[in-house]
């Protein structure tokens, strides 16, 4: 199928690694004009040499914390023209919510909705001038499943889809459309040195690992395993792509059926 991409400029933010990495190179392999980004010059500079030999593709790269104001601006800045936003930054951590301090819950808005939310606002101007262009925050299933683990966590990832919502009925009427995807437990660099160093700490193997996770911790699921980041990228190639000109103000789920709910 073709996406039709060609000639769209994309900005990923944090797409260094894992599922942001999976979508920037997808989309390069549309023919999109690709700009990844990522905090460390050297992670963007392995991330974009990378990308450009396995797709061939125009692939530009961008190192700076998309979180601080000034490194928004200036990336919009340096690279007029993005019709494609996806909003893919961001942190979490497991922490109990008695030891979560103000600083935490802070820092948590401020990487995973300030950000999407600022870049959003600055590259709209432009998208509104050529009448077309996609919006695409990154939440997760811990927006309608809040984790007791990282309470902190989820609340950002609701409040991604209320922005994403609420941004979707402010271009009404225009080519312009804003969804939000909510991966469930994927295979990200985090999470695949996460299980497997419990793999090592308690002499098993990754699967075993997995299969108990599964059972005790996502019962849920329907798929039984992680999804690959390059799952989560397909879904949000297409829903980058102007054949879904009809999906906008949507919270679509690639979560592997954890969220129980048929709607």
């Amino acid at each position: 199928m073709d996406l039709q991409l060609s000639g769209k400029l994309a900005l990923v933010s944090g797409s260094t690694a894992g599922i942001g990495y999976a979508i920037a190179r997808t989309l390069a392999q549309e023919g999109a004009s690709v700009i990844v980004n990522g905090r460390s010059q050297p992670a963007v500079d392995e991330a974009v040499d990378r990308i450009r030999l396995e797709t061939h593709g125009t692939v530009t790269g961008y190192a700076a914390d998309l979180s601080r104001a000034d490194a928004a601006e200036e990336v919009v800045r340096r690279h007029p023209g993005i019709g494609i936003l996806v909003n893919n930054l961001g942190i979490f951590e497991a922490k109990a919510f008695e030891d979560i301090p103000d600083e935490d819950w802070q820092r948590f808005f401020d990487v995973n909705v300030l950000s999407g939310v600022r870049l959003a606002r600055l590259v709209l101007p432009e998208m509104k001038r050529t009448n077309w262009g996609r919006i695409i925050f990154i939440s997760s299933e811990s927006a309608v499943q809040i984790p007791t683990e990282m309470i902190h966590y989820g609340m950002t990832k609701t409040a991604q889809l209320a922005v994403s919502r609420g941004l979707a009925e402010s271009v009404a009427g225009t080519n312009i459309t804003v969804n939000s995807v909510l991966p469930g437990p994927t295979k990200s660099r985090g999470v695949g040195d996460f299980v497997e160093g419990m793999a090592r700490s308690s002499d098993k193997s990754f699967e075993q690992v997995e299969a108990e996770f599964f059972d005790h911790v996502r019962p849920t699921s329907l798929i039984k395993r992680f999804a690959s980041p390059q799952e989560v990228a397909s879904l949000v190639a297409f829903v980058a792509s102007p054949l879904a000109s009809a999906t906008t103000g949507a919270a679509l789920r690639v979560d592997g059926g954890v969220v129980k709910s048929a709607f």
